[in-house]
């Protein structure tokens, strides 16, 4: 310290403060002008639920004070001072005395639950009754001499802040009421804060939207301080476009999952119809495969670096699509949007994306391929939990997105976030679906929290189905240029032909009985030389829907094309059947046929899936449970039905 240089002695705390004390009786000076301390509202407050008692022993503190200011800072210095001393009383909310320590902190990077205590303290030292410069030198204590800005603009709003915050953590509207009986009856600086609280509640909502556009400006301009941004980048620039008001009511898609902006169908060249008694048949014919372009050439796995290549063990090459995003998905921490048609290998190229993360410093399959690095693959879902300590020793977690929104929903909370380095979502265009708010949360979250720290989190959607990409590109903060991918159904592996059938008959019953022979002799039709997967809508229609082919079949004595005498599947559905705990998956496995939903406890589902995959069950009826992130060798598969129950919208929903 100087003051140690010039004495040459040790000067202790208690000293100091004496010095600093002493100082206060100077007054042949002028204030100089110095930089405001800034009144940006930025960050989340943790929420504690001991809050509520240390709010019954601020309510007794605040009593005690009656005219503050009058004996402290002289009058002529407040005066001098910037207008941007003055707090707006709409700014102050339960947390914002939290907020502000935060950001004065902000270089040392405090903990959460830190600045909350250091909050309340200072609360409480702003509540005491006595003079201004008592306050301001046990604040000096708590806060340390570089927060002198703060310390300075505390004392200048001290009413303001201590009653605000009081009224604001008032648990009901009988508590906030005697707080503004109390606060009448201490005299007119505290009837004035009253009074601009009750001004800023009536104001218009122009007035009210003009004063959120100018805070939304003031923290435009402190993050583009912060990063270094020049001021294109305020004005035009990628800043100001996280801040702009938006009109939900008028962006929002209330038909939702019926939305269709294509009015317009047109069908391949090669189409044809086929009418037949009760419905009609709209075969669509499989795209070609699209030939090399010149000098196009697919990445050989040997040509991989040597630390990645143990990943791709049993592949030789990787294929046109995964050899388009190679070069972005290994070699560079770009966001990723990545559409491609089921089969063409997205999974390789999330592969690739976590290589690239473990060169810096989905179970089972994912496990087996990450062995050699040592790497730890956990599933966290409804069927499996994961302590606190399991989540922390682990690389990677399968999780689902309402999982790990429970986990992660805590404000202010970044036990979890800030470990995440590489969030990798599957199936993205479910922002379309019933669960995209969840999922559309997450990615907020995500963005929000990348902007706060200045940490990057690296961002990969996958894709099979995505009409509108380049607005989800965006809203993942991906770079058109370098980290979109698309690719149509030209680029399929296995090419893909369709079949659309519309049952023509009204009688509900009929249609129901036409809908399961039609399905009847689509499984027949390749009975024993393809496995067949049937998407239903719902959990009992698995049952019946399988019932209604396998009672068909022997009706019509075809059952052994489904599954022959002594044939070893046969044997082994048989072996397996006494571990089934489902009495319906029971009756149905003895004769190749299986189902599949959310009901089934995890072993039954977990048998179903690995009979079907070595091929022992021919036909499985399935809800859309195998529909996402599930890869099963079903070389025709059957959508029964477009209606959906949905019984807080209408009985169904087409």
């Amino acid at each position: 310290m100087e003051i140690e240089k010039v004495l040459n002695v040790s000067v202790s705390n208690q000293v100091f403060d004496k010095f600093v004390s002493i100082g206060r009786f100077i007054t042949d000076y002028q204030c100089d002008d110095e930089v405001l301390y800034d009144d940006d509202d930025v960050g989340v407050a943790v929420h504690d639920d001991e809050e509520e008692d240390e709010y019954v022993q601020l309510e007794g503190n605040v009593a005690g004070i009656m005219q503050m200011g009058s004996g402290g800072i002289d009058d002529e210095i407040l005066h001098e001072a910037d207008e941007g001393m003055a707090l707006n009383v709409l700014y102050i909310d339960a947390y914002w005395l939290q907020r502000k320590i935060s950001q004065a902190y902000e270089q040392q990077k405090i903990d959460p639950q830190q600045s909350q205590k250091l909050a309340e303290e200072v609360l409480k030292i702003l509540a005491e009754s006595g003079d201004d410069r008592d306050v301001e030198t046990k604040l000096l204590v708590h806060l340390q001499y570089d927060k002198f800005n703060l310390i300075k603009y505390l004392l200048r709003n001290r009413l303001k802040v201590v009653w605000c915050t009081c009224l604001a953590r008032a648990e009901d509207q009988k508590k906030r009421k005697k707080i503004e009986q109390e606060m009448l009856g201490l005299g007119p600086d505290h009837a004035a804060i009253l009074q601009q609280l009750h001004a800023t509640t009536k104001e218009t909502v122009k007035e009210r939207q003009k004063n959120l556009e100018k805070s939304f400006r003031e923290e435009a301009r402190r993050l583009k301080d912060a990063s270094g941004a020049d001021g294109e980048d305020l004005d035009d620039g990628w800043l100001m476009g996280q801040r702009s008001l938006l009109d939900l009511d008028s962006l929002a898609f209330h038909q939702g999952g019926l939305l269709m902006t294509n009015k317009n169908c047109e069908l391949l060249a090669g189409s044809y119809r086929n009418h037949m008694k009760g419905y009609e048949e709209v075969h669509v014919p499989a795209l070609k495969p699209k030939p090399l372009a010149p000098g196009e050439k697919l990445v050989n796995i040997s040509s991989l670096p040597q630390w990645a290549q143990p990943a791709f063990t049993g592949m030789i090459q990787l294929n046109r699509v995964q050899t388009k995003v190679y070069e972005t998905a290994l070699f560079s921490p770009e966001n990723i949007l990545l559409c491609a048609p089921t089969g063409a290998g997205k999974t390789n190229v999330a592969m690739l994306t976590i290589l690239h993360q473990i060169g810096l410093n989905l179970v089972g399959n994912l496990s087996r391929r990450l062995e050699h690095y040592g790497v730890t693959v956990k599933e966290l879902s409804g069927d499996q939990s994961l302590t606190r300590q399991r989540i922390e020793e682990t690389q990677i977690i399968m999780t689902t997105p309402e999982k790990w929104d429970i986990i992660t929903r805590k404000s202010g909370d970044r036990t979890y976030t800030q470990l995440v380095k590489l969030l990798i979502i599957d199936e993205i265009h479910l922002l379309h679906d019933n669960r995209g708010p969840v999922l559309e949360s997450l990615i907020a979250r995500i963005i929000r929290q990348i902007e706060t720290t200045k940490e990057h989190i690296r961002l990969v959607g996958l894709s099979a189905t995505l009409p509108n990409f380049e607005d989800v590109a965006e809203f993942l903060r991906v770079d058109l240029n370098k980290g979109l991918f698309h690719f149509d159904n030209s680029y399929r592996p296995v090419p893909l032909a369709q079949q659309y059938i519309g049952i023509t008959v009204k009688k509900p019953l009929q249609r129901f009985q036409l809908m399961n022979d039609v399905c009847y002799e689509k499984v027949t039709s390749v009975a024993g030389k393809q496995q067949v997967l049937i998407f239903v809508h719902s959990r009992k229609e698995t049952t019946r829907t399988a019932r209604a082919i396998r009672d068909t079949a022997l009706a019509n004595d075809t059952l052994g094309k489904f599954l022959k005498e002594n044939s070893l599947n046969r044997e082994i559905l048989l072996s397996h059947t006494d571990l089934v705990k489902n009495n319906d998956l029971k009756d149905l496995l003895s004769y190749g046929f299986a189902i599949h939903h959310a009901g089934l406890v995890r072993t039954d589902r977990q048998l179903v899936e690995d009979l079907f995959a070595k091929g022992n069950v021919q036909v499985l009826v399935s809800t859309a449970t195998l529909a996402w992130g599930v890869n099963l060798p079903a070389r025709t598969v059957i959508i029964k039905g477009t209606q959906i129950y949905n019984p807080q919208k209408e009985p169904g929903l087409n």
